[in-house]
């Protein structure tokens, strides 16, 4: 199984995804994977989005396929049963904490402060989402983070635009970023998987 650190490395901007129908699954991963990009995430907001991990790793099987919008244990387990190959949530609890603490996968558990990043560390994590990132203080946030939180890294993910994501690369404790721009709602679909390649190919050139 890949770490956490594993993942983080393969990935630039990692496309946040809603799949509504399980048809566009396949097409999705395809046109992700030949634009370049390594590591999607998945969200839990459709009935289909359980079936689309295994569509979407059959159909590229090079894809690191996550699954995010995870809020509780049942949302653990049936994620990795699915084959999920990491997890990310958009907050933390003490009970979420501990359980992906215990499930052995690779977490990214979500957090907007400082004191819930110190919580996520004392309970084993050095690598988390920043959610929602723009709205949380953006790129002053997590830069003034650094001094007092040198061991953490940070995957900041919401609000975030291709023009933007360049300057959170940049800064030292960010790994990757979350981008919903890559592929929309509206261009999965419409089918628009040519505009999706395109997208996923300028977000694997801001590799940092």
């Amino acid at each position: 199984m890949k770490t956490i650190n594993d993942i983080l490395d393969a990935a630039s901007v990692i496309p946040v995804l809603e799949v509504a129908a399980l048809d566009q699954a396949a097409p999705l991963a395809k046109a992700l994977a030949a634009g370049g990009l390594r590591v999607i995430e998945l969200t839990l907001r459709t009935d289909c989005a359980l079936d689309a991990v295994k569509a979407m790793k059959d159909a590229a099987p090079d894809l690191i396929v996550g699954m995010g919008t995870v809020r509780n244990v049942g949302d653990i387990e049936q994620s990795i049963a699915a084959g999920a190959e990491f997890l990310v949530t958009p907050g933390t609890s003490a009970r979420l904490l501990s359980a992906l603490a215990d499930c052995g996968a690779p977490a990214l558990p979500g957090v907007a402060t400082a004191s819930e990043a110190m919580t996520a560390y004392e309970a084993g994590f050095a690598a988390m989402k920043f959610f929602p990132a723009e709205p949380a203080g953006g790129l002053a946030y997590l830069k003034s983070l650094g001094g007092p939180l040198p061991g953490i890294v940070f995957c900041p993910t919401g609000g975030i635009s291709a023009d933007k994501a360049p300057e959170y690369l940049s800064l030292a404790n960010v790994a990757c970023v979350g981008g919903s721009w890559i592929a929309t709602k509206a261009m999965v679909s419409g089918g628009d998987w040519a505009a999706i390649e395109a997208n996923a190919r300028r977000a694997a050139s801001m590799k940092s």
